[in-house]
């Protein structure tokens, strides 16, 4: 048996952070060293990075709507000084540049905002996202400097006009600002950043600053955030995993990560840091994927992204931000390329135009699995984030002894005096971890002792979950259950649970002994087994004191579909494969099936159907109309560039723009009647080759560095254009003797054809909006 022997709950320090709001705002947000409160309750906000100036602002709302589907209650976003101040004194706000927009979308949206507002900011940007001119400067950046100082009181003092009337005390949504990013070694400059942004008129109750790589914090002046990822496009070019990422995958007191970022320090960070005792454990870079870099192009699956996330829970996170949760594009309309590059001096050449970063939401709004394996998590939060924000982390008495173990199970648990949460991680990328076989789990919380299940189970390979101990269900409560609870909504005036069960173990749930059910089969110490969970197991219980509760139990396939919303003020939860989007009124999916199933559980008035389980089901019909492009050949042969290096670790560089001279190019004509309407059409491209670019009426529109998926391109915002001209593809094949990695299950296509430079496939794919009401 696994045992944990959890320490007496300590309070938090509090008082000792110049944080949170007047005492009389309408609003209160406040933090102390455990967690932060949102109107008077603890709060876990579930955080989610979208660059609004990277992305067309015809399609903010879309976008928000999408986060906000997928649980996301705090959006956070970089400003790049570079889009806005692109030449000295010539301020930009215009267009997908406007911040105030943006700011005032996410409100109206019901979601708060968390401003990165630099300077220095990085997110892959030129110059980390200094404007150009600012190196013709006196000056020593990232500085006290007064020289450096001064135009950055002019930025902050346009971004505070700008946003004039959107801080929280306003009224506004902005919530948070963090300064500057991954500044190692000069709190002072951190405190004079604060100190300068809030003289200029910034204001937020959260002040943060990156605290990674052993940074040193000024004392209490902002908060430290924390980041890991699944894997690190910043790494070398060599074969296997990017071994610090292996740290994310085991819960750890350790906030620190020293990878992010280390390939932009001149040496190895020391021991040390932040006093984690004084602050919450707050994080801003859950990698919901990795960008591709030339010389080194991770695959991140689902799977990867929604255990690291769990790890983290695990592990005592009260405020989950994942970077980035929607990919975007780089600026095309600046007098430079603006991504990160061998040119501008970094270590890593990134794709001129693509940063779809395999995020949930993809560069071009395309919904990713890993969407809805968070989805779920979040609704796992949006239940139980109160509770477990002030919930410590307690780890068992064994652990696995390095991060090369795969035989010690991993999991710990959550537990602030009451209730507690019991998280189990069996997943990490490239290395599967074993099954664990006979697992039982026996936790002490003070004077309680708590052993579960009442049998063994086997823990898959594959699963992470979160298990309750003393869960209540109205006034019944559980000693503990083996599934994890995501909802409790009040249907009918009987108190509720969702659960949704692990793959491979069977759902169990600890009642009272005496208890009395209807659905299920019980055992005379209380233990109610659902031999098969699904839209149909409903478990209603009786306990000896005559209190009900009732149990809905769905099967794993069943959770990846499971989303709650609340329909003319019905808390309302639905199995459905694609996101479904309130607006005010009206409620959509968007498909590219012909026909899609949306269950409702309770169904609302306007809907009907027929029975689906517990669930009302109804179908919806989209236009199945097909199209396909006309692919035509210009120049088969192609002439592979010199393989070549470049940057402070002569890492592989990518192709030059001269070097596609020479590339293979096709042209793909699309229909007309294809691109009718508003809806996405993706452009999906199978080739062979090293990387390849599209343009569209002569200019560059999208890139790509071949990692194995296929190529997607959104038509919708060239949609005139591609009526018109079709689009131009232009692929360059593989140098030879250049040091690139992918990932191994796809490298074998990579190595496969040296010199091939081929389009060997092209579908349209319609992502059609259907209206449910």
């Amino acid at each position: 048996m696994l045992s944990l022997h959890a320490h007496d709950p300590v309070p938090p320090p509090t008082g000792h952070l110049p944080m949170g709001t007047a005492l009389d705002d309408p609003r209160p947000v406040g933090v102390d060293g455990r967690a932060l409160s949102r109107d008077g309750r603890p709060w876990l906000p579930v955080m989610g990075e979208f660059h609004f100036s990277r992305f067309p602002d015809a399609l903010w709302r879309r976008e928000l709507l999408l986060m906000r589907a997928g649980g996301i209650d705090l959006v956070a976003t970089y400003l790049f000084w570079n889009h806005h101040e692109e030449v000295r004194g010539r301020w930009r706000f215009d267009g997908d540049r406007d911040v105030r927009r943006f700011v005032a979308l996410c409100g109206e949206l019901g979601l708060a905002v968390s401003l990165r507002i630099g300077p220095w900011s990085h997110g892959e940007c030129r110059n980390g996202g200094f404007p150009d001119w600012l190196s013709d400067v006196d000056c020593v950046p990232r500085t006290d400097d007064p020289a450096y100082l001064a135009p950055v009181r002019s930025y902050y003092g346009a971004i505070a006009e700008r946003l004039a009337g959107s801080w929280w005390a306003d009224g506004g949504p902005v919530v948070a600002v963090q300064v500057e990013n991954e500044l190692y070694d000069r709190p002072d400059h951190l405190a004079t950043l604060r100190a300068l942004a809030r003289e200029v008129g910034i204001d937020a109750p959260l002040w943060t600053a990156t605290g990674w790589g052993a940074t040193r914090l000024p004392p209490d002046v902002v908060l430290p955030v924390y980041g890991g990822y699944p894997e690190a496009f910043w790494e070398d070019a060599s074969d296997g995993w990017a071994r610090e990422a292996r740290r994310h995958y085991f819960p750890t007191p350790i906030r620190d990560d020293h990878a992010i970022g280390a390939d932009l320090r001149a040496t190895a960070p020391a021991a040390g840091g932040p006093d984690d005792t004084r602050h919450p454990y707050a994080t801003c870079e859950l990698g919901g994927g990795m960008a591709i870099a030339y010389h080194r192009r991770p695959l991140v699956p689902a799977a990867d992204v929604s255990a690291l996330a769990l790890t983290k829970l695990a592990s005592g996170s009260v405020w989950q931000g994942y970077y980035l949760y929607h990919g975007c594009s780089q600026r095309l309309d600046l007098a430079t390329p603006n991504q990160e590059s061998h040119a501008t001096g970094y270590p890593n050449d990134l794709p001129v135009v693509d940063y779809d970063f395999q995020a949930p939401l993809g560069a071009y709004g395309q919904v990713r699995p890993s969407f809805a394996a968070l989805r779920l998590q979040h609704l796992f939060l949006r239940d139980n984030g109160a509770e477990l924000a002030r919930a410590g982390a307690h780890f068992p008495d064994v652990r696995p002894p390095g991060l090369d173990d795969r035989a010690v199970p991993r999991w710990s648990v959550r537990w602030g005096g009451a209730g507690a949460f019991l998280f189990v991680n069996n997943h990490q990328p490239h290395e599967p971890l074993p099954d664990h076989h006979d697992v039982r789990f026996e936790v002490v919380l003070g004077d309680r002792t708590v052993r579960l299940p009442d049998e063994g189970v086997t823990v898959p390979s594959g699963a992470h979950f979160a298990w309750p101990i003393g869960y209540r269900v109205g006034s019944v409560e559980l000693a503990w259950a083996c599934a994890t609870p995501v909802a409790r909504p009040a249907w009918d005036g009987v108190p509720t649970a969702v659960f949704v069960a692990t793959a491979g173990i069977t759902p169990r749930f600890a009642f009272p002994v005496g208890t009395r059910v209807d659905g299920a089969r019980i055992d005379d110490q209380g233990v109610v087994t659902v031999a098969a969970p699904g839209p149909d197991a409903v478990v209603t219980a009786t306990a000896p004191d005559g209190a009900t509760a009732r149990l809905l139990v769905l099967d794993e396939a069943s959770g990846s579909r499971l989303q709650r919303l609340t329909v003319a003020g019905v808390d309302t939860v639905v199995l459905c494969d694609e996101p479904v989007v309130v607006d005010g009124d009206s409620a959509w999916v968007e498909t590219t099936r012909n026909h899609l199933d949306v269950s409702f559980l309770p169904a609302p008035d306007r809907v009907t159907g027929e029975p689906h389980g517990e669930f009302r089901r109804v179908r919806l019909t989209a236009d199945g109309t097909r199209h396909e492009p006309v692919v035509r050949a210009e120049r088969v042969g192609a002439k592979a560039p010199p393989a070549r290096t470049g940057g402070p670790r002569r890492r592989a560089s990518a192709p030059l723009d001269e070097d596609f001279e020479h590339a293979a190019v096709f042209h793909v004509e699309v229909p007309a009647e294809a691109l009718r309407g508003d809806d996405e059409v993706l452009l999906v491209l199978g080739y062979t080759g090293d990387v390849a670019r599209a343009h569209v009426g002569g200019r560059l529109v999208a890139d790509h560095f071949w990692h194995g998926p296929e190529w997607e391109i959104g038509l919708r915002r060239f949609a005139d254009e591609v009526a018109a001209d079709g689009v131009e593809i232009r692929v360059l094949p593989r140098p030879a003797g250049s040091a690139v990695y992918v990932d191994p299950a796809v490298r074998r296509r990579y190595e496969a054809a040296p010199g091939t430079a081929s389009l060997d496939s092209a579908r349209l794919v319609r992502r059609t909006r259907v209206e449910l009401w």
